[in-house]
């Protein structure tokens, strides 16, 4: 079984958890700041909240049944439907979709890979 890890985002509503591979789970981390620090020069009128990165574990065991674990790749997924709908004039959006969908298609690879072997 693959090494998992888990990263902590946070909104002023909820805490969300995506479960990772533990070798993708910084680039995850990486491109949340990343993103927080350019979403600021969007000019867009729809930008979509974007919660922060707080944290990173190995292990994690919720006794808040609220709190739900989110897959890697459906996170990325999301994340990517909700900036590709951003209809931007001034800032060169592609360059954040760019990072985005790498870090998208080393999931999809990763994933698959990870279901050939369990075949």
């Amino acid at each position: 079984m693959p090494t998992m890890r888990y990263v902590l985002f946070k909104d002023a509503e909820q805490l969300t958890v995506v479960e990772m591979p533990a070798s993708h789970a910084y680039q995850l981390s990486a491109l949340n700041l990343r993103l927080h620090k350019e979403i600021e020069k969007l000019t867009a009128d729809s930008v979509p909240k974007l919660p922060y990165a707080i944290g990173e574990c190995n292990d994690l065991e919720l006794h808040d049944t609220s709190i739900t674990i989110t897959d890697g790749l459906a996170y990325i997924n999301e994340l990517e439907r909700s900036f590709s709908a951003i209809q931007e004039k001034t800032y060169p959006l592609i360059s954040l979709l760019t990072e985005i969908r790498a870090l998208q298609a080393q999931l999809e690879q990763w994933y698959e890979e990870e279901m050939e072997v369990e075949a």
